[in-house]
């Protein structure tokens, strides 16, 4: 048994416990619905940008992008202009395909020794289920601005109608079948991070070097998702009560209403926790993508000539400056020198 994931998943039903029990028991609707969320969202947004502003004043003394492709050279050779990108025009595709479709996550291949030769394999499964996850983590959070505004931004509402399922349109009015509405983005967040914790737990290479740091977040936001659901399907939420609490947390004026229910702060805390560890974790890769050195520069290097900006001036101790110093003694030795004397 792994004890890196099992470390992991004790704490995070610890957790879980912690706030269920602190709720359900001792009454601590404010502590745990007020007072941490403020707390980690303070921790999130300063060591977020403290995270980003230390990347982006890190010295970058080389022209350094990973490249897979021909760079631009003589006119008769065809360049790749999105594997090798020469201009920003071309880093700005490169990168947008790369935040968004992951593409090079998608030519991604693992090797199997089979019957004493090398086997490479697609790993197009991890391509599926890492886009699946990102996009419908996107969906979900943009979905809940249906609790921190009003009036609800249409493109919530517009995203609603396409994440949802078993709703019809009829005569201009959204008819919904059944009731609550199945949203398609959290079962397949769940369903994806569920792979993305099996995949570690299965690939023998993956697993070894596999960390609790690595588990802990898969956990954290299967605990978050599983609570989400429980709340929309099974267990019974005052949704008016829960738009008040929210709003009152984005307009500074916290209240906490009666008969929520303990399911939803254990829901809030887990989020809290989230955005506390997201900066100090390898989540950040979040704002990392976007000053990643091997990424966004241009491999324009033949074209132009780039000098360090970080260099600090060197006395440089010249050939000439070297044998005025030394002629005598080169002479004396018979090395050949530029001038007699």
């Amino acid at each position: 048994m792994n004890k890196n994931y099992m470390f992991s998943l004790v704490a995070v039903i610890f957790l879980f416990l912690i706030a269920y029990v602190g709720v359900e028991a001792a009454g601590l609707q404010w502590l745990f619905g007020i007072a941490i969320p403020y707390v980690a969202t303070i921790i999130f947004v300063v060591g977020f940008i403290s995270r980003v502003m230390k990347w982006a004043y890190s010295p970058v003394p080389f022209r350094i992008p990973s490249t897979c492709g021909q760079q631009a050279s003589l006119p008769w050779i065809r360049q790749a202009t999105i594997d090798n990108p020469s201009t920003n025009g071309g880093v700005i595709v490169r990168m947008a395909l790369e935040i968004l479709l992951f593409r090079s996550l998608f030519r991604n291949m693992r090797f199997e020794l089979k019957e004493g030769k090398f086997s490479y394999i697609w790993e197009k499964w991890l391509w599926l289920f890492a886009l699946a996850f990102h996009w419908s983590f996107l969906v979900v959070l943009v979905r809940h601005l249906r609790f921190f505004t009003e009036p609800v931004p249409f493109f919530v509402r517009y995203l609603e109608f396409l994440d949802s399922v078993f709703r019809v349109e009829v005569l201009n009015e959204v008819v919904q079948v059944g009731l609550p509405g199945v949203f398609v983005s959290g079962i397949v967040l769940l369903a994806a991070v569920i792979f993305l914790f099996l995949r570690r737990i299965f690939i023998t290479q993956v697993k070894y070097i596999s960390l609790a740091s690595d588990y802990f977040p898969l956990f954290l936001i299967m605990a978050i998702a599983f609570s989400g659901i429980m709340m929309r399907y099974f267990v019974k939420v005052d949704i008016v009560g829960v738009k008040e609490f929210t709003m009152g947390l984005v307009t500074f004026s916290p209240s906490v209403p009666e008969g929520i229910g303990s399911v939803f702060y254990v829901h809030v805390f887990l989020v809290s926790l989230l955005l506390a560890y997201f900066p100090f974790s390898k989540l950040m890769h979040l704002g990392g993508i976007f000053l990643s050195p091997t990424r966004n520069l241009a491999n324009n290097s033949r074209a132009q000539r780039h000098v360090n900006p970080w260099n600090y001036p060197v006395h440089v101790h010249t050939y000439e400056e070297y044998e005025d110093e030394f002629r005598e003694k080169m002479i004396e030795a018979g090395l050949p020198v530029e001038k007699e004397s």
